[in-house]
């Protein structure tokens, strides 16, 4: 039978994805006057209006509404945010996972990158479309054994003519996939360009946005499985976000260590304990132990460096993959 797979990308403009560079782009300010601040920021925006709320407990003060209008341009902005609860911050400051919650790493040898062939794929022609139209878009590669099979590419702004040319150009020089667009063969890709027609109105112009809702392209693609919450808007005491990044950390040093094809890692943790109640990597289908790892959420915490402002950029293109990040 043959082995479709599928991924998506949407550009940092889309409305889901403003909402995560925000709540990001806060807590990075907080972070940077205050590294031992506790945030946790969700947005949700469209339509003219962005609404910013959760809990912060800091020594900071952040002008919210110029980081909202930097990223999203003019909108009335309502910002109504809380201090931490004291009875989780009480879990927190003994050195407790902030929440429960079970997070999943993975990493595979078919990419440089050690992410599946099509979420690099998606995300790649999503990069370079963006280039050229700073804009709203979304992207979408299907492949079958390492052909492409059909592209999906929607953008705002970016004639239908334009657009395909560039889609077409871009496929061409994927080196990890079969030609495309040979003369004479039948099974070049299906391309499917502004499906819906050209379109000029994007972002929370057209649509509204959420916080977390592109858990699937932020982290490995539809193929993987995916365990906690969102990432975006969280300061590195939630673990459903540090240790879903030293999850993939461990991921990439088995692969590694064992020259394997793939590892999945589970990491499981109960609010106000330090210790993971499950600590497991699966190495090319054969579970092994984890050894060398402080699991603790301050171990976390010290071993990547996550008390610094680097999460805007996180927000962009999903959390694995770059290797400008401690846990690549």
């Amino acid at each position: 039978m043959p082995n479709y797979r599928t991924a998506e990308s949407v550009s940092p403009k889309h409305p889901d994805k403003l909402c995560d560079r925000i709540s990001d782009a806060v807590l990075d300010a907080y972070l940077a006057s205050d590294p031992d601040s506790r945030v946790a920021i969700d947005v949700a925006g469209g339509h003219g209006t962005v609404f910013v709320t959760g809990e912060v407990t800091s020594r900071a003060a952040v002008d919210i509404p110029a980081i909202v209008k930097r990223i999203a341009g003019s909108a009335e902005v309502i910002v109504h945010i809380a201090e931490q609860s004291s009875q989780i911050a009480q879990g927190v400051d003994t050195g407790g996972a902030g929440d429960q919650g079970i997070m999943v790493g993975y990493a595979t040898n078919e990419t440089p990158e050690h992410l599946p062939l099509e979420v690099v794929l998606s995300r790649n022609l999503n990069q370079t479309l963006y280039r050229r139209w700073p804009y709203d878009g979304k992207t979408q590669v299907t492949i079958r054994d390492k052909e492409i099979v059909s592209i999906v590419a929607s953008y705002q702004h970016a004639p239908n003519d334009e657009l395909e040319d560039a889609v077409k150009e871009w496929a061409r020089t994927q080196k990890y996939v079969s030609s495309c667009f040979v003369k004479g063969r039948n099974d070049n890709p299906a391309l499917y360009i502004n499906p819906a027609g050209d379109w000029n109105v994007g972002g929370f112009d057209a649509d509204a946005g959420l916080t977390g809702r592109k858990l699937v392209v932020d982290n490995y693609g539809p193929r993987i499985p995916i365990g906690g919450g969102a990432f975006s808007g969280k300061d590195p005491s939630k673990v459903d976000r540090s240790a879903a990044y030293m999850a993939r950390k461990i991921a990439v040093d088995y692969l590694q260590r064992f020259q394997a094809n793939e590892c999945y890692v589970y990491l499981a943790y109960a609010i106000g304990y330090s210790q993971p109640l499950e600590a497991t990597v699966v190495v090319d289908g054969i579970e092994r132990t984890i050894e060398g790892y402080d699991l603790t959420p301050s171990g976390i915490i010290s071993a990547l460096t996550l008390k610094q402002p680097i999460y805007e950029r996180t927000a962009e293109y999903g959390h694995f993959g770059h290797k400008t990040f401690t846990w690549e």
